[in-house]
């Protein structure tokens, strides 16, 4: 028969040969999983731990997590659970025994070392498999051909869904239209045309214009758009005195940031909170996290599109505020001075490499708490939120619901400096449609 090996990383801990798509395992002894010990949340832990070492834009890691979680969540499917797969289930081969979690495992660790096959998980599967199958195997062993099939079909998905396109994206030096503002050239310009995981399109659910404006130059002149610009002048400077920005506000806008590289960024806070929210009130984990992260990678997908791929790529807060003489607008008064919040590790003041409308962060935060609110039917749950900001070493906030939670996130970009409300208001309106497209497709 053809061989067939699972990849390098994870072939260094498997010690019987790879056959006919399977895998048996040499004996090891039996151990009982411990209580809490799930295999779902342990490749989330992977991934964040992930995020933190290759950085880069919540967009490319947004992807990575709905293919690892839905992979795993067809191979659940595969075993029993009820539910709408999002590719197929995969049949079990005859002869051959299963165990559930060592065929999650496997499809987990396929697909990441598939998005990023530099880096070594042979550690982390290991780590998976502390606790193996309990039991004596079928006359041709164990197999994990489920999660190997269920990883291949997601790989094979996502292979020409539009991820890879580096098309340069062209900066305008138009009054109100985004440029680079030292942070780096525009990240991600073409995520809005990547194939989406539950969405029709990156613009099935396009909000208007900011303000509702038709165009610019309308925007630009309009008592509004002063208005916009003013509150974060006020609110979102690094300057701000404690009359215009509470040290609860700057503690929340810092709270949740996690733009910087070597955090898990904002995707992986709100995977985090879902943690949490799941060790409190129990789940199902394998369809949670898979809801939760095919919600988050479509709204990246939603917002880039707003960000890049209508007539306003909005320009952040910081080019505003230095260039309103160019707005025709006399409600907003120039200041070059001027810098947002935000700031790097080495004490730079900065905005993120992307357009400011919509709001990143809001709209991760609306897809979150909408996946979060269906799925335990309840948007009234208290829980203590978490952070890996380096402003906010150690913080912790309580939130009420993951409404609250979520606005507060949204709102957040204002008080660090780098969003309008606008951003913000817009952002969580698509986030929570993404939301309920998702959930109304894979049900609870």
């Amino acid at each position: 028969m053809r061989r067939i090996g699972l990849r390098q990383t994870v072939a260094l801990f498997v010690t019987a040969l790879a056959v006919g798509g399977t895998i048996t395992a040499a004996p090891r002894p039996a151990q009982a999983v411990p209580e809490g010990f799930d295999h779902v949340v342990y490749w989330n832990n992977v991934l964040l731990k992930t995020y933190r070492a290759v950085g880069g834009p919540p967009t490319v890691l947004s992807r990575a997590g709905a293919m690892m979680h839905l992979a795993m969540y067809d191979t659940s499917l595969s075993f029993g659970a009820s539910g709408t797969p999002y590719i197929a289930r995969v049949a079990k081969m005859p002869n051959y025994s299963y165990d559930r979690n060592w065929n999650m495992d496997v499809a987990a660790v396929t697909v990441l070392a598939s998005i990023w096959p530099s880096r070594d998980f042979g550690n982390d599967f290991a780590g998976s498999r502390s606790y193996p199958p309990i039991g004596n195997p079928g006359p041709e062993g164990w197999s994990t051909s489920v999660g190997e099939g269920t990883a291949r079909n997601m790989i094979n998905a996502r292979a020409n869904d539009g991820s890879t396109n580096n098309a340069p994206y062209t900066a305008s030096l138009t009054a109100g239209q985004w440029r680079p503002t030292g942070s780096g050239a525009a990240a991600s310009p073409n995520w809005g045309a990547v194939k989406p995981f539950a969405l029709t399109s990156g613009a099935q659910f396009r909000p208007p214009l900011p303000g509702g404006f038709t165009n610019a130059d309308t925007m630009l002149k309009s008592s509004a758009y002063a208005e916009q610009v003013n509150e974060v002048k006020k609110l979102g400077s690094a300057t701000a005195s404690s009359t215009d920005r509470t040290a609860d506000q700057t503690q929340a806008a810092y709270f949740w940031a996690n733009d910087l590289d070597g955090t898990y960024k904002p995707p992986g806070q709100l995977f985090r909170h879902t943690q949490i929210i799941a060790a409190q009130l129990g789940s199902d984990t394998a369809k949670l996290f898979a809801l939760v992260a095919m919600a988050m990678a479509d709204a990246a997908i939603a917002g880039w599109d707003a960000k890049y791929n209508t007539s306003i790529d909005l320009w952040r807060p910081d080019t505003a505020i230095a260039e309103p003489e160019t707005d025709n607008n006399a409600a907003t008064v120039p200041n070059a001075a001027w810098e947002p919040l935000s700031i790097d590790r080495n004490g730079v003041h900065f905005s993120p490499p992307f357009p400011a409308y919509v709001s990143g962060h809001a709209i991760f935060a609306g897809a979150w708490a909408g996946i979060m609110k269906r799925y335990y039917g309840t948007d009234a749950v208290t829980f203590i939120a978490t952070t890996e900001d380096p402003q906010a070493f150690n913080v912790t906030r309580t939130f009420t619901s993951f409404s609250a939670a979520a606005v507060e996130n949204a709102r957040s970009r204002i008080w660090l400096g780098v969003h309008y409300q606008w951003d913000a208001d817009a952002g969580l309106s698509v986030g929570d449609q993404v939301a309920n497209r998702v959930i109304s497709t894979y049900p609870r």
